[in-house]
């Protein structure tokens, strides 16, 4: 027997799979709660991503994560003066009106399934555009160069 077994109007799914992967990737990575807190910091932090990131590294990063995530980041107009790290974190912080200390969280966490979607060599291109500061929000090491 063939049953026609759908989710009622109020719980159908709303993002694609990919995206929905990308989603619980960041509330496992955050702990956070539910998937509705979980999207609200992707797209807090890529909005943010996408006001800074400019060049290939960008449409590159827009081709890699899904396409909901490609949109949020895409829709931003890039800043002209680029942030720090550190500025970065406050500049979401005064936007959201969260804690430095949350927002530094939820941007590790958004960053890390970011790089996942990207890979080493992109997430690594990224950080070369980006300021300093970045390496550590993305797991890395901010290895600064001998003087």
């Amino acid at each position: 027997m063939i049953t026609d077994v759908r989710a009622p109007q109020g719980h159908q799914q709303r993002y694609g799979t990919a995206y929905e992967q990308m989603l619980e990737k960041v509330r496992y990575e955050g702990a956070y709660p539910t998937r509705e807190k979980a999207d609200e910091a992707v797209r807090l932090v890529l909005g943010g991503l996408g006001r800074q990131l400019t060049g290939d590294e960008r449409v590159d990063l827009a081709s890699c994560l899904p396409l909901e995530a490609a949109r949020v980041l895409t829709a931003q107009i890039p800043d002209t003066q680029p942030l720090t790290g550190w500025a970065f974190v406050k500049d979401l912080a005064a936007r959201s009106g969260a804690s430095l200390a949350t927002t530094r969280w939820d941007t590790g966490s958004v960053f890390a399934a970011v790089a996942a979607h990207a890979g080493p060599d992109l997430t690594t291109r990224i950080l070369h555009r980006l300021p300093t500061g970045y390496a550590l929000l993305f797991g890395r090491a901010d290895l600064a160069p001998a003087a």
